[in-house]
């Protein structure tokens, strides 16, 4: 199979494909172009399971150049443009990538950085490619493998460096199931996530979920904001809208949310970090639509598991198996391990990674589960998000949920961190960003939701600061938080 052919099979030929600032492509334009992009790859020599970075801001070209390095039997791999020099630098070094495609704003780096690399990449200019591309001859989707690799996405970097996830061509059979069978899409749908396509959660459940169902996608260069996203969904009027906590909180701060339910928006997703009880309340208090919320990984690009009540209980994607330990307590965090069409095939260079995340076809998250009952189950987060206080499991997302809860919107973001005080016992220590203007409601707030949770929930040490530590796909980094408490052994 081809997976880029596989994702462009189903779309009517008049039907909008894309749509990007004023540009927009129909299924019959965008099949053309990726089989010229395809023939303009293998024009420049690409060979099959070489790598091909894509290195630039979301958009058309952006598509047409990953999506052709996968037809013409290539690994399509999408950098976040705002990737850190150093963490690049790494990319460029360890990936083996023949070409690597950017912007001409990015070129002066990118250069810099090759000349440091042994057998450095070729580099691809996106003007110039695409000038090219009236002139390159299309070619057939290069037949492959089921289990030949068709793209990566690399990781987040929450634990240290990135890592590469190899995701093989099956990888998309089952991408439009979460949003055909959960959240109730069409080829009617307009559908668009604020996250960009490097991120697994947009390119999975955005562009390769609304290709395969003949949608539209609707695409931004710009990286996005509450009112960024408010303004987009006004002009360009999405159906669906696949977001994240944090933005989801500052359109309910900034009254952008009622802007979106004027807009028409049917159909919300929440994913990337746990969504809190009170901001989906709030959200559908605002707009009439409670948030679906979703949990998955790079390593599964699509959403596996999903919570569409109240309960904040996971259940699982069409799909999906998954299984815990055997004869476990069932009050102890765990890690699970499931099974899905779109897992990936393992890590690129991080054996010991792979050894402990990958077996015979099985994939361990890195997160804690508690199993409900046989069907639902509740996240824990991370090895390091759980705490034994006085003899008793303790999440700190439980915490930061009852928290944010008791701000009332008052806190723009907070995030808790477990250390060892200076007596030898486990604490939690608190860091919080005040919502511009509410900083003495804030305080009076948070002191009171302290005041209210049970003692060994109770944070021991409370910083505000300006901003939290974020990954460069906007998640949190905890380490750095444990770093700055001082006289910890973090």
């Amino acid at each position: 199979m081809n997976a880029a052919g596989y994702l462009l099979a189903t779309g009517q030929a008049g039907a909008v494909a894309l749509e990007c600032g004023a540009e927009r492509l129909t299924y019959e334009e965008l099949r053309e172009a990726v089989a010229r992009s395809a023939g303009a790859w293998r024009a420049r020599g690409l060979e099959q399971g070489e790598r091909v970075l894509v290195f630039a801001p979301d958009g058309i070209a952006w598509v047409i150049a990953y999506l052709g390095a996968i037809w013409a039997g290539g690994v399509a791999v999408g950098l976040n443009s705002r990737l850190f020099e150093r963490e690049l630098s790494v990319v460029l070094s360890e990936s083996g990538a023949r070409f690597i495609w950017c912007t001409e704003g990015s070129r002066e780096l990118v250069e810099r950085l090759l000349a440091k690399v042994a057998v450095p990449a070729q580099l691809v200019i996106d003007k110039h490619w695409v000038e090219g591309l009236a002139k390159a001859a299309p070619v057939a989707a290069a037949e492959m493998a089921d289990d030949a690799m068709a793209f990566w996405v690399y990781t987040s970097g929450t634990t240290g460096l990135p890592k590469a996830v190899m995701h093989a061509q099956r990888s998309v059979i089952a991408s439009a199931d979460f949003a055909r069978d959960i959240v109730g899409l069409s080829a009617n749908d307009r559908i668009y996530a604020s996250s960009k396509m490097f991120f697994a959660y947009a390119l999975g459940n955005s562009l390769c979920a609304g290709l395969r169902l003949g949608a539209t996608v609707i695409l931004d260069s710009e990286w996005p904001t509450a009112d960024g996203v408010a303004e987009l969904v006004e002009r360009y009027r999405p159906t669906a809208l696949f977001s994240v906590p944090t933005l989801y909180l500052k359109m309910l701060q900034s009254g952008a949310a009622a802007r979106l339910r004027a807009a028409g928006v049917r159909h919300y997703v929440s994913a990337g970090e746990g969504l809190p009880a009170t901001v989906r309340r709030e959200w559908q208090e605002a707009t009439g639509v409670a948030p679906i919320s979703g949990y998955g990984a790079s390593e599964t690009v699509v959403l596996v598991f999903y919570c569409d009540d109240d309960r904040a209980l996971l259940k699982p994607s069409p799909r999906v198996e998954f299984r815990m330990r055997e004869n476990g307590e069932s009050d102890t965090p765990q890690r699970l391990w499931l099974r899905h069409p779109s897992i990936a095939i393992g890590y690129w260079q991080r054996p010991e990674a792979q050894d402990d995340s990958f077996t015979d076809g099985w994939f361990s998250p890195g997160d804690l589960f508690r199993r409900r009952d046989s069907e639902t189950m509740e996240l824990c987060g991370r090895d390091d998000d759980m705490l034994k206080i006085s003899g008793q499991w303790v999440s700190i997302l439980d915490v930061e949920q009852a928290l944010l809860g008791a701000s009332a919107g008052s806190i723009e973001s907070l995030a808790a961190v477990g250390f060892e005080n200076t007596e030898g016992l486990v604490s939690i220590a608190l860091f919080a960003v005040a919502a511009r203007g509410q900083e003495s409601q804030a305080r009076e707030r948070l002191d009171a939701g302290i005041a209210a949770l049970p003692k060994l929930k109770r944070p021991r040490l409370v910083t505000w600061v300006d901003e939290l530590p974020l990954t460069a796909t906007g998640k949190l980094q905890r380490r750095k938080l444990k770093d700055q408490i001082p006289g910890s052994a973090a």
